[in-house]
């Protein structure tokens, strides 16, 4: 640290400069100590308005924009998708929805266990109701597309998201950790598939369906519910908690792009 001495300092003598360097030493301290602590009420103010969820959104917008903006979906939404590639996909998918429900069955557990909230059950139970429906719609637009599930195997990408699933049903992982990963990993399908069915889209007429499954509002208010909880949480958390939750974010992120990149024959 730097001190300029004043014109007046050669006046001070040797014991009136050093009281005067422990003086400045103790108000820059005290400066730097009111910064930092500013620093963290800033932290704790924008969390509370903004939503840590969206605080990471923006942080991470690369990494987003790369889940939700492939050039998976972006082929779909501008028509020139290779078939082959979406029924990789279709296939890969249906396995990951299998592993998907003793994921979210885990969830339920947590937040009986730890939820502050009661509703948290019930947004959560409405996901864990849709996904019976999701595994028959796989398995009729497995047939309708010519795909044995029977014969499919889990490629690499999938295997490793699964694992991270069943990571997530430790029981020693903090359920704010679990709830920004089930929100991010629902996020990521909502805002990718609602993008091949907003207005200029050039979808394709037989993936319309596709797209409108997890594109669709209704299906954009449960992601949102599910946000809602997450930041709650996120809120309250601790600085250990955080940082644990933010480094999941990003793996789930990790995660959905190695799925696309899978999809397309990319890995």
């Amino acid at each position: 640290m730097f001190i300029r001495l004043g014109p007046s300092s050669s006046f001070l003598g040797v014991h009136g400069l050093g009281f005067w360097l422990k003086a400045t030493c103790r108000v820059e301290l005290a400066l730097l100590y009111k910064t930092k602590s500013d620093c963290k009420k800033e932290e704790v103010r924008e969390r509370m308005e903004a939503g840590m969820s969206e605080l990471w959104m923006k942080k991470h917008r690369l990494l987003y924009q790369a889940a939700t903006r492939h050039p998976f979906i972006l082929s779909i939404r501008d028509a020139t998708i290779n078939i082959a590639s979406f029924k990789t996909w279709l296939a890969q998918d249906y396995l990951f929805v299998r592993a998907f429900v003793p994921f979210v069955a885990s969830v339920i557990i947590k937040a009986w266990k730890e939820s502050d909230e009661s509703g948290d059950m019930e947004v959560i139970l409405g996901g864990m109701a849709s996904l019976e429906d999701e595994i028959s719609w796989f398995k009729r637009e497995a047939a309708n597309w010519g795909i044995s599930l029977s014969e499919v195997l889990p490629q690499q990408a999938n295997k490793n998201y699964c694992r991270l699933l069943e990571s997530l049903m430790n029981p020693d992982v903090e359920y704010t950790v679990v709830m920004t990963a089930f929100w991010a990993i629902e996020a990521v399908y909502q805002e990718s598939f609602a993008h091949c069915i907003e207005e200029g889209s050039k979808t394709p007429p037989e993936l319309k369906e596709t797209c409108a499954r997890w594109g669709n509002q209704a299906f954009g208010n449960y992601c949102q519910s599910l946000q809602k909880i997450a930041d709650r949480r996120l809120q309250k958390a601790s600085d250990e908690e955080l940082k644990k939750a933010e480094v999941m974010l990003m793996s789930v992120l990790e995660h959905e792009v190695e799925f696309w990149n899978m999809s397309r024959g990319n890995v």
